[in-house]
């Protein structure tokens, strides 16, 4: 009995630190082949992808210049060294994406989950993250001038290193 219960108070103390909020997971969920299908339209530039599944999708090195990603889950999908200046990602999921070395210019992350994200060497100027989740984003070596709805509480739940550029008097913790 003790130990019934000493179980169900680790899990409700444990749950909470999985739990996320309204946001933060959503996207919808396809099956493999359909999601194969969509990344091979998005890769040949026929599609914008608004609300797609591209779970784990390699969209790495494309220009998606503009493109709109808006509520898709893009969660561990691989957008390295690619060019998505003034792309739309609002409330789209890119947790644990790697986006390394992407150009994100004006590029809307509003109250998008970049959680675990690594945007190392990533060129944010002037994109927006008006509620964005950044818990645990690298941001090492991004540049982060002018981004816009970027907090100090948002950047104190990422990190980064000498080399990240940060809006005037905002700070990031080190990796």
């Amino acid at each position: 009995m003790i130990r019934a219960a000493l179980f169900a108070c680790l899990l409700a103390f444990a749950a909470p630190a999985y739990a996320q909020g309204p946001g933060v997971s959503t996207g919808p969920i396809t099956d493999q082949p359909t999601r194969d299908g969509l990344t091979a339209e998005v890769r040949a530039g026929r599609a914008a992808c608004a609300g797609c599944d591209l779970f784990q999708a390699d969209l790495s090195y494309l220009d998606l210049t503009g493109r709109n990603f808006s509520g898709s889950r893009l969660r561990q999908a691989d957008l390295s060294l690619s060019e998505a200046d003034r792309a739309r990602f609002h409330g789209a999921n890119l947790s644990i994406a790697n986006l390394f070395g992407g150009r994100f210019s004006h590029a809307d992350f509003t109250n998008a989950n970049l959680g675990r994200a690594v945007l190392v060497g990533a060129y944010l100027g002037g994109a927006h993250f008006n509620g964005a989740v950044l818990t645990e984003a690298n941001f090492s070596g991004a540049e982060l001038t002018h981004a816009v709805g970027l907090t100090q509480a948002q950047l104190n739940t990422a990190c980064g290193d000498s080399s990240t550029v940060l809006p005037a008097g905002m700070t990031i913790p080190t990796c």
